[in-house]
């Protein structure tokens, strides 16, 4: 049986107010239940925010690309990793091909060749970051910012984004 907190007395288990004092007796309290776990592997889960899911497909680069463009089929996500792909694969790729010629230019040319091609490779790093974070920046403010080239050529591999 339940007991008044203000007086001590004894509450009958329905009454509102306390017999002796008049107090208003507050409801029970009851304890929290936890969810089972069979229960919460069955709930529907959220899907991601489209926003965060296109900031996504920048964050490693083509490789997120790639992944964001297989999993997800929503357009403005499908949208950002095509150019993903398209953008830091095609740098990845230019990289690639400067350092063989770095390296064939270090022996072939000496330090003339050498340095001109250490300096095309740090400006396509600089280009890199500075689209990186301006992708990822423009994706996340849920804006379909296309790179001149990259997204004209992501369409015509990908299809109509």
């Amino acid at each position: 049986m339940p007991h008044c907190t203000k007086c001590g007395a004894t509450i009958a288990d329905n009454a509102a107010f306390c017999g002796s004092c008049g107090a208003p007796v507050s409801a029970p309290a009851v304890p929290p239940t936890a969810p089972s776990p069979a229960a919460s592997a069955n709930a529907p889960s959220q899907p991601m925010a489209e926003n965060t899911a296109g900031l996504l497909c920048y964050i490693v680069g083509w490789i997120t690309g790639i992944i964001f463009l297989v999993i997800d089929k929503r357009p403005y996500v499908r949208f950002h990793a095509a150019q993903s792909i398209v953008v830091f694969g095609g740098l990845h790729i230019v990289s690639i091909v400067l350092s063989m010629f770095f390296g064939v230019s270090m022996f072939a040319t000496g330090f003339a060749g050498f340095s001109a091609t250490w300096a095309i490779l740090g400006l396509i790093n600089i280009v890199a970051l500075v689209l990186w974070i301006l992708l990822m920046i423009k994706a996340y403010q849920g804006e379909r910012f296309r790179v001149p080239v990259a997204a004209d050529l992501a369409e015509k591999i990908f299809g109509k984004l």
